[in-house]
């Protein structure tokens, strides 16, 4: 298959334009051609795209290499060959020296041919030099790290685009200039200049690293901190040419660590140490304080009623909330001190250095104080307060785990004391947390256990005295321990969350007995305390409905009692759980009525059947005229609403004639009977129904009233009436 080629042909003689034309294509060539023996006629004929240009030397009207220069301006790697009568060595060397690529005698055609051939593959080969070159330029521009090449001398011959923005140097301006002064560089840490990392790699013939701790200084001035690789060029012979430097701004990059390191050590919301970094400031200070016989603080706080703030006003808020705390707390210490945000609404502040304990309190109460004033959070006027527990050391700890779970441990006991106080920490108080924690660790096996169970006090009719309803008081019988009293794992389980299943058991098994007792032709209500935890809770209602349908037990035989300051706490989302479950027929009381918030006017906004006046106005009514004016008020505004009234803790005849008097609807307490087993409460409520009248004229007769005027136990859930 012939090649094709275009050949333009500068020649005053024809002839000889038809024999070179010949030749070709007896040399295998599809020979595309043009003549021009002028100026004015290769101007244009350079218009058109050629592969070879062959042109004679001496022609009357136009020089050979006045041709050639033309042609090199337009073109300065198409092929070009001399074919001459008269060419002499001086002549042809100047026309190599213009630009041509070969020469050849008229006399020794025979030479055309070859020559063609070769001339036409290097151009080949220079033009796919030509398109690496320039794949490889474009590549060069289009990485973020800069490129800089330098020859064995140590001059730049190349910059891409990115080395170029870094140094502040166009290629064209740096092409030729020692490397020194176009990439100039300093140690940060030293503030020395570094040995020239091409000339390393030059000497040594192999790639050299610069210290990270490295700067480029720009044309302009401008720091950068860089990452830099320089590798050694070589030959085809494997002689070191030169070096290519690969540069890198990592000034992003540090940033980005300095970024991770911080928050590796920082609360993400706050900004404030977390407990990473607090350990280690604890450890800091335990070693000075070592040193030199001093004393340091920790102070343990947690934030009381933020969980209230958080779930009423959202998420938002409630991280604003935090963030005013936190700044709060950093007004009130030192620079040498620290302030941490263990988590959730826990911060721990390390006082690294003082005298006496008594600064730590000064301290504490300062904080107490800052917590407590108003925080204006967008729209809201917020009002929190907080709970400190403090650890000395060495006092109370010679590490920094210990002191901190000590002052936590004290926090514990500022909260059982009221709150919004502080306290130091004691070895008692860590018997005492030793022993919650044994109770929950005991708690998370007691339902799998089957270690404990329901009794149920009775709510009697105070006009016929017949047994009207019951509530459900759980107890538990520890393997070990033997009976734990409500008032001792109750609010444990509320802490710890285990609260959610146990509270679903105890409803599960309430709402079976009732179906039971109904089953055995004694239907009765069945009141089961619900905590404030549960009823947050998301699947609450849905669980409800599922434990009837589950039990086939009839709703209105199902009464949950809650406390005031339950209902209170979200009133929308607690009066649209209350709609719906009277609307399935469930009742609903509220318990402990009086210690909440004391109010009565709430009464009418809320789904309510029963109100449950607690036992600590029951106790009085006979002895303080103004508890039982109190007494009094409940039991008429009760009436005046449709609601049953239902007095609690009822321990003597003379409370029992009080209420009587009064017309209060029902009572409970110890006066009636104690929380019993259900086998029990059967044979009571038999009693119950057999002598009515009787009941109330004298309990005692029927086995059924236990202690009266004994002491009552704790009244929430599980706590004896």
């Amino acid at each position: 298959m012939e090649d094709s080629i275009r050949v333009l042909i500068i020649e005053d003689s024809e002839d000889d334009a038809i024999l070179l034309r010949r030749l070709l294509r007896q040399g295998g060539y599809q020979v595309d051609c043009e003549r021009v023996d002028s100026a004015r006629g290769l101007a244009q004929a350079l218009g058109r795209k050629w592969d070879i240009v062959i042109s004679d030397h001496s022609m009357p009207q136009f020089s050979g290499l006045e041709a050639l220069k033309m042609v090199r301006r337009v073109n300065s790697e198409i092929p070009f060959i001399f074919v001459s009568g008269t060419m002499g060595e001086e002549t042809a060397t100047e026309a190599m020296r213009v630009g041509a690529q070969d020469y050849l005698l008229k006399t020794n055609l025979k030479r055309l041919i070859p020559a063609v051939q070769r001339e036409l593959l290097q151009a080949a080969n220079r033009s796919r030099l030509a398109e690496r070159v320039q794949s490889d330029q474009i590549i060069l521009n289009s990485i973020g790290d800069a490129v800089l090449c330098s020859d064995i001398d140590g001059n730049l011959t190349y910059l891409n685009l990115a080395a170029e923005k870094m140094t502040g140097w166009s290629c064209k301006e740096a092409t030729g200039r020692p490397m020194a002064e176009v990439f100039r560089i300093r140690d940060a840490t030293s503030h020395g200049t570094p040995l020239n990392p091409m000339q390393m790699a030059v000497w040594h013939d192999k790639e050299v690293q610069l210290p990270s701790s490295c700067i480029l200084i720009g044309r302009d001035g401008h720091e950068m901190p860089i990452e830099n690789s320089v590798s050694p060029l070589h030959d085809s012979r494997g002689q070191v040419t030169g070096a290519v430097t690969v540069v890198r701004d990592v000034t992003k990059a540090r940033a980005m660590a300095l970024q991770l390191t911080h928050s590796a050590l920082h609360d993400v919301l706050t900004g404030l140490p977390n407990r990473t970094l607090l350990n280690d400031r604890v450890n800091q200070a335990i070693a000075l304080a070592s040193r030199h016989r001093r004393k340091f603080a920790v102070l343990f706080l947690d934030l009381d009623g933020f969980k209230y703030i958080n779930d009423s006003l959202g998420h938002p808020i409630g991280d604003k909330l935090l963030q005013s705390v936190g700044n709060r707390l950093a007004d009130c210490v030192r620079a040498a001190d620290t302030i941490s945000r263990q988590g959730g609404d826990e911060f721990v502040v390390l006082l690294s250095e003082m005298d006496r304990s008594d600064e730590a309190a000064s301290m504490a109460r300062r904080m107490l104080e800052a917590v407590a004033e108003t925080h204006f959070i967008g729209q809201h006027s917020l009002h929190i307060t907080t709970s400190i527990g403090l650890s000395i050391y060495p006092d109370d700890g010679l590490d920094a785990e210990t002191l901190i779970k000590n002052s936590d441990t004290a926090m514990y006991q500022a909260k059982e004391n009221g709150r919004q106080t502080y306290e130091f920490f004691t070895p008692a108080m860590n018997a005492r947390a030793v022993e919650r924690q044994s109770i929950e660790e005991s708690l998370r096996y007691a339902l799998k256990r089957d270690e404990f169970i329901l009794h149920y006090q009775p709510k009697v009719n105070l006009k016929s005295g017949e047994i009207t309803g019951a509530e459900a008081l759980i107890r538990w019988t520890h393997r070990i321990r033997g009976e734990v009293p409500p008032a001792q794992f109750i609010a444990v389980a509320e802490d710890c969350g285990l609260i959610l299943p146990i509270g679903r058991w105890v409803l599960r098994e309430a709402c079976k007995q009732a179906r039971a007792w109904a089953d055995a032709g004694l239907p009765l209500t069945v009141a089961v305390n619900i905590s404030g935890r549960e009823f947050r809770d998301k699947h609450f209602l849905n669980g409800v409905l599922a434990i009837l349908n589950e039990t086939d037990l009839d709703p209105r035989y199902l009464e949950l009692e809650l406390t005031e300051s339950v209902l209170m706490k979200r009133a929308e989302y607690a009066e649209s759980i209350l709609k719906t479950l009277r609307a399935r027929g469930v009742r609903v009381a509220v318990d402990d009525f009086g210690t909440g918030y004391s109010s009565l006017s709430y009464l009418t906004k809320f789904s309510i059947d029963t109100i449950k006046i607690d036992q600590s106005f029951i106790r009085k009514i006979t002895t303080t005229p103004n508890e039982a004016t109190i007494v009094t008020a409940v039991i008429s505004m009760g009436r005046s609403l449709g609601m049953r009234v239902v007095a609690e803790g009822v321990e003597t005849m003379e409370e029992l004639s009080f209420l009587q008097a009064h017309e209060c609807d029902e009572a409970q307490g110890y006066y009636f009977s104690r929380a019993v087993h259900p086998e029990q409460f059967a044979k009571m409520l038999d009693t119950s129904a057999s002598h009515p009248t009787a009941r109330l004229l004298d309990a005692t007769d029927y086995g059924i009233r236990a202690f009266a005027g004994a002491a009552s136990e704790n009244a929430n859930r599980g706590g004896p009436r």
